[in-house]
């Protein structure tokens, strides 16, 4: 199961579990973007991926998904929690924003977590959530999104620990990735015109794609991580492993010639 599965890093997760043999049911809040990528799917992988349109927030979505998901394959070996809202707000943030960013993000999470761990057939499972360098760092205007992000990391760590030792829960924090959100802050709205800023936030020095994050996922879900359970992995090609002095470029920083 691969919630916000139509686009972005979590398209790219259902292609990569349909690569390596698994069936997936996966959701989008959007039918038409959902079935755009069903079709897509189907056509590339064959029968074996399902969709359904679903809102993360609303009350009977997490039982609803899970439900459906053991009805089409028996019982969900994964997890994938991805969709989460991008609502970046600080001062401005109404009482609406507070409760729509964490209702229809971490708590989500967790509901979808014990929704998958309640009532199960099988005792072994693996669940990944995906986090953010945004939940460990301060970034302006972002109260909102930031402080959803950080609460994930407590979250997969108690879950870890009540659902051991059969299940494992895990969660990675990628950097910038090619997705549409980060589009959105580039100057003209284009790839082309991407600053170069955006290489230097990475020791890597490119943005990251979604495929990527994708891979650190699923080698999470998999018995390659058999002994990994309630960590959080940097998937951010070095981001919050640097300094203010960044990649050391412009930097006056100790040791400079």
């Amino acid at each position: 199961m691969v919630s916000g599965g139509s686009r972005g890093i979590g398209r790219a997760v259902v292609e990569r579990l349909l690569e390596e043999g698994v069936k997936v049911l996966f959701c989008g809040r959007n039918e038409k973007t959902g079935e755009e990528a069903l079709g897509e799917l189907k056509k590339q992988y064959g029968d074996g991926v399902y969709f359904v349109p679903a809102d993360m927030e609303a009350k009977d979505t997490p039982p609803a998904l899970i439900a459906k998901g053991r009805a089409l394959f028996g019982e969900l070996d994964f997890l994938v929690n991805n969709a989460f809202p991008f609502t970046a707000k600080a001062m401005d943030a109404t009482y609406e924003d507070w409760i729509h960013t964490f209702m229809a993000g971490p708590a989500a999470y967790a509901r979808m977590i014990a929704c998958f761990s309640q009532n199960r057939k099988k005792k072994e499972g693996a669940v990944v959530c995906i986090s953010s360098i945004s939940g460990h760092i301060a970034q302006p205007g972002r109260w909102t999104y930031n402080a959803a992000k950080g609460a994930v990391k407590q979250l997969i760590r108690c879950a870890a620990l009540d659902l051991a030792p059969h299940i494992r829960v895990n969660c990675l924090s990628p950097g910038w990735v090619k997705t549409d959100e980060v589009l959105k802050a580039t100057p003209e709205k284009t790839w082309e015109s991407t600053p170069k800023a955006w290489e230097e936030y990475h020791m890597l020095q490119k943005l990251q794609e979604p495929a990527d994050i994708a891979a650190a996922a699923v080698y999470l879900l998999s018995d390659d991580a058999a002994v990994i359970t309630g960590h959080d992995l940097f998937a951010d090609s070095g981001y919050l492993a640097m300094g203010p002095e960044g990649l050391g470029k412009t930097a006056n920083f100790a040791g400079s010639a």
